[in-house]
């Protein structure tokens, strides 16, 4: 049984180092064929039709999703219903993406004279590049691996997952081109756990009033410490009397005393605090400081008004709590 369970692991290893290696091929293969793709996808004024069949028609499901999640609208054609009467989606603004690893897919190809007639750019991500496919196309996209992993070679994984590779990297290129901000993704996704996330702003989540923990810079440790246990949220924000926040001091913060000082209760505020910690605005997206405590390894932000007066504090869990609200 031990060996049975040792040999799946050595297989499931070599297939996906041979993918691995297969998407670190594609990438040296980025060239001027991949920004004249994506000249073509940002000049569209309709919409951007993914056709395939097969594995590379799931492959193209996937793309087609991608490209309309991130804000440029697209549809999956599939190539043997287009050719019995589904090519009225098509119209004179669209651009076409066809997937064929063999680039010789009879149905496919059948398409072609279609988009041609429209003028619609027709944009091939194949593993052929001297396919019938290719010779077609405005702009040809070479995904092309040396063979399909273990055990029989022919098995469409490792050409399927650079499809899906270029795929993506095309539509977050475009979100990148069209300069699509983090509040226009977020309309894009207004369901879920993440359009939650991505739609709540952190005024509306953070603490504030009597329920932050606040110290001036003079308090000494200990009535820090019981600031801290009664607010419950790991802190203490160093303020001023004017309001202006001046430091934080975390949990860390005081494990790092504990090391370093021989009576760490006769320090104050100020000699413990880390000075200019990092902060967030009220109006921006919960996401955002989601993103920024997780990059960071920091479970609280203090959340500064333009004024550089304290006015909240949004705790990591405060986020992740909205998972358990839906």
């Amino acid at each position: 049984m031990v060996d049975k369970l040792t040999e799946s692991l050595k297989i499931a290893s070599r297939v996906i180092t041979f993918e691995a290696e297969a998407l670190e091929t594609i990438v040296t293969r980025l060239d001027s064929s991949f920004t004249d793709c994506l000249n073509h996808l940002h000049q569209c004024q309709g919409k951007i039709i993914v056709t395939g069949l097969g594995k590379s028609g799931i492959a193209g499901k996937k793309i087609a999703a991608t490209f309309a999640s991130t804000g440029s609208p697209a549809l999956f054609l599939h190539a043997a219903e287009a050719v019995h009467g589904d090519m009225g989606v098509i119209s004179r603004d669209d651009v076409a993406i066809a997937l064929s690893y063999s680039g010789e897919t009879e149905e496919l190809l059948s398409l072609i004279p279609r988009f041609k007639l429209l003028g619609v750019p027709v944009l091939s991500i194949t593993g052929n590049p001297m396919s019938s496919l290719a010779k077609l196309s405005n702009s040809v996209l070479d995904v092309s691996v040396q063979s399909q992993p273990f055990p029989f070679g022919v098995i469409p994984t490792a050409s399927y997952i650079t499809t899906v590779a270029v795929g993506d990297a095309l539509a977050i290129a475009l979100l990148a081109k069209r300069g699509l901000k983090e509040s226009d993704f977020a309309l894009l996704h207004p369901g879920g756990l993440l359009g939650t996330k991505m739609l709540a702003k952190v005024e509306n989540l953070m603490h504030q009033g009597d329920d932050l923990p606040i110290v001036e810079p003079g308090t000494n440790m200990k009535e820090v410490l019981l600031e801290m246990t009664a607010k419950r949220l790991g802190v203490a924000c160093v303020v001023s009397d004017d309001g202006v926040m001046k430091g934080i001091i975390t949990d860390g913060d005081l494990r790092r005393i504990m090391e370093k000082h021989g009576d760490p209760l006769n320090i104050n505020a100020e000699e413990a605090m880390t000075r200019n910690p990092m902060s967030i605005v009220p109006e921006a997206l919960a996401a955002r400081a989601l993103h920024e405590m997780e990059s960071r390894s920091i479970t609280s932000l203090p959340v500064i008004g333009h004024d550089d007066r304290l006015i909240g504090l949004i705790h990591m869990h405060d986020i992740i709590r909205l998972e358990t609200k839906k």
